[in-house]
């Protein structure tokens, strides 16, 4: 039912509809519209202007369902729309009116962020012209902090969610920018939170125009920003100041842009880092490399004891953050800077490793609650965040692999199986499955060094119930999962490892927490997969050590309601193991060969082997009705719709899960289906996508 806008055309439909009725709706969708979830400013139950603490998720879906309908309405009549926005902006910044008030610019600002997208670009450039114009004048005109801090929030929502609008049109972009950094200035609370947040918004949507030479100007705009920055930032929080850096280095990160210079590239990163003047002498949040040369020279000077301070550690966790954020943001042209200071990096890491193991050697465990050790671990931390950030960013492998794994090797690895449990950071873990999942085979003649370091020790850590160590729980079975699915070789060179390995997995898939649980089984699944293109004797070695444990265990999670979420990978992983038995691939006998057993084939063997089982576990079964169950699974596993239908069948006939259990599993799979139509429907409308979210970034207007 879309009429005029972007949509364009008309409909029988629409002209069902009573216009007039349709004009007093938006009227009333505007007065009232929801405060969306990128406006951090509020005004509280007793009238003060606040920064907002807490997401109201029920404010939030109130929101984005005024919003889509808003957009509908939008399309049915831009003009009316258009009119009724315009009629009240007008009323808001006419001096001689009386409908100023903090609740109807929010309610009209919120309004005009929430179309973007449900008109035509000509359509919106008519409208935005007028929009940001009033909203500047007005952000000039009107007196007091409170009144200021308002109509900065809803320039700054406003103007967010027009990125087409900001790339075409250079002179408004400019000034909004501008007009970001002096609300960076602003010491109302939030101001400054969503001035860098909506900065972060539009370089990531705008990044093009920032890097080439725009009319009327002399150089671009990034070089004017880095001589700029100490003035910018100089009211800001630490964390401000890492969104505001991740800003600026998303400008950088497009690559091959016509007339752009790639060395103009690297120059202006490091004029961001480091500043067009002589260094500092002392520390600087303007120029982080200022503060990084300040520190090292102190340290080289005092032979590193400098660095074992309070002060200096703090000092070294901005740097990094900083730096993590400038890394994730312009990508493989980090590597610049990180070749830079990575052997320092190193050393650091080093001195910081070994001052931690001093004090839990003299103090004991308690040392590691000591605000001196926390301090010094979370630079490691950081340190391995961004080494992880660069080599998931980086497109250069061989560099990687010959320039950057050999010196973290010895630092980090030693670290981690020296310290005790509660000093091992699960970052340690994160890097090296990102290393793997990075580099994939070329890092499996390292994985027994991996392994041997950081696999049995974190084990030890997490095994001894479901609850500790959360983290190292995740990333060690994420670390698993990439070492098995791409350096599998590494894994067959010692055969007591391996059995630890698959002692883990099973621990893994049986775990309460749903997210470890997969993992478990994604790698079981494509370690079996692994195993099914292995050699004859590796594939018939594999099963007849470790077949009859895994069916027992996987059925085992499969029958009980504490693991329902995990059926459909348990189904694959039971087609797999019949698929084996029944195609003839496992040539080598399952059953026990003492002569406790007389069989002649595997297939026969599973069959009686389940059929005793399922007798025991399930009695109020008929045997029967087993045996008929037990062929089908064998006859299906060529067909994983067909036996994951055939598997269900038979989890409902347990008197454990009742009818509940299919209707559980068909809602499932029923919502992740409204999902994908739902996204495919929003996709179809112009608007109903936060522009955000959207992948508009058209090069020809950028």
């Amino acid at each position: 039912a879309m009429g005029n806008g972007a949509m364009g055309g008309s409909t029988s439909r629409k002209h069902q509809y009573r216009q007039d009725l349709l004009t007093r709706l938006r009227s009333v969708m505007i007065r009232n519209m929801a405060k969306p979830e990128e406006v951090v400013v509020q005004v509280d139950e007793d009238g003060n202007v606040v920064r907002e603490m807490q997401k109201d998720t029920e404010v939030i879906a109130q929101y984005k369902m005024m919003r889509e309908t808003l957009v509908y309405l939008t399309h049915l009549d831009y003009d009316d729309t258009e009119a009724i926005m315009l009629e009240k902006l007008e009323a808001q910044v006419n001096p001689e009116g009386s409908a100023w008030s903090w609740n109807n610019l929010n309610t009209l600002c919120w309004a005009i962020g929430s179309i973007s997208g449900a008109m035509s670009e000509e359509e919106e450039k008519r409208f935005l012209v007028t929009v940001i114009k009033d909203l500047l004048s007005l952000c000039e005109e009107k007196r007091g902090k409170d009144n200021k801090a308002v109509i900065a929030s809803n320039i700054m929502y406003v103007v967010g969610q027009y990125p087409r609008f900001l790339r075409a049109h250079w002179k408004f972009l400019k000034t909004v920018v501008n007009k970001l950094f002096e609300f960076m200035h602003e010491l109302h609370p939030g101001v400054q939170d969503m001035a860098c947040e909506t900065f972060l918004k539009i370089a990531q949507k705008c990044k093009r125009k920032f890097v080439t030479v725009q009319q009327n100007e002399t150089q671009p705009f990034i070089m004017e920003l880095a001589d700029m920055i100490p003035s910018i930032i100089i009211a800001l929080e630490p964390h401000q100041v890492h969104t505001f850096y991740e800003a600026a280095a998303c400008m950088l990160s497009e690559r091959a842009i016509p007339g752009v210079d790639p060395e103009m590239r690297n120059a202006s990163l490091m004029k961001l880092l480091t500043g067009p003047g002589p260094q500092e002498s002392g520390y600087s949040m303007a120029f982080p490399n200022q503060t990084w040369s300040a520190i090292m020279g102190q340290a080289r000077h005092t032979e590193g004891e400098s660095l074992k301070t309070a002060e200096t550690a703090r000092e070294l966790q901005k740097f990094l953050k900083t730096n993590q954020r400038v890394c994730s943001a312009v990508g493989p042209l980090y590597v610049v800077e990180l070749g830079r200071i990575y052997h320092d990096l190193m050393n650091v890491y080093t001195v910081y490793a070994d001052t931690q193991k001093v004090m839990v050697d003299t103090q004991g465990e308690i040392s590691t609650h000591n605000s001196l050790f926390k301090q010094l671990r979370s630079v490691k931390k950081e340190t391995l965040r961004l080494l992880d950030t660069f080599i998931d960013k980086s497109e250069d492998n061989e560099l990687v692999l010959t320039k950057f794994v050999p010196p973290l090797l010895d630092p980090i690895l030693g670290d981690y199986v020296r310290s005790i449990a509660p000093a091992r950071d699960p970052e340690v873990l994160s890097l090296f499955t990102c290393l793997i999942n990075k580099l994939q085979a070329a890092m499996t003649a390292d994985v027994p060094r991996v392994f041997e370091a950081v696999f049995k020790c974190t084990l030890d850590m997490v095994t001894t119930n479901f609850e500790d160590f959360p983290d190292h729980r995740s990333n060690l079975f994420n670390l698993l999962r990439a070492i098995n699915h791409h350096c599998f070789p590494a894994l067959l060179t010692d055969q007591s490892n391996f059995t630890l390995i698959i002692e883990s997995i099973k621990w893994a898939f049986k775990h309460t927490e749903r997210n470890v649980a997969e993992t478990g089984l994604h790698t079981l699944l494509e370690l079996l997969q692994n195993v099914r293109n292995s050699q004859a004797h590796v594939l018939n070695a594999f099963y007849q050590s470790y077949y009859l444990g895994l069916l027992q265990d996987v059925f085992s999670v499969l029958t009980d309601t504490l693991h329902k979420p995990g059926f459909k990978l348990q189904a694959m992983i039971l087609a797999h193991l019949f698929m084996a038995v029944e195609s003839g691939a496992i040539t080598a006998p399952l059953w026990p060969q003492d002569g406790s057993v007389t069989c002649t084939s595997n297939p026969q063997y599973l069959r009686e082997l389940l059929l005793q089982m399922f007798t025991t576990s399930f009695p109020n079964l008929a045997q029967p009705l087993l045996t008929r169950t037990i062929q089908l699974m064998f006859e299906n596993s060529q067909d994983q719709a067909a036996f994951k239908q055939h598997l269900r069948d038979f989890l409902v006939q347990l008197k454990e899960f009742g009818e509940t259990f299919g209707e559980e599993l068909q809602r499932q799979e029923d919502l992740d289906s409204k999902a994908t139509e739902l996204r495919k429907r929003q996709e179809a409308v112009p608007g109903l996508i936060n522009p955000h979210a959207r992948q508009d970034l058209d090069m020809s207007d950028m």
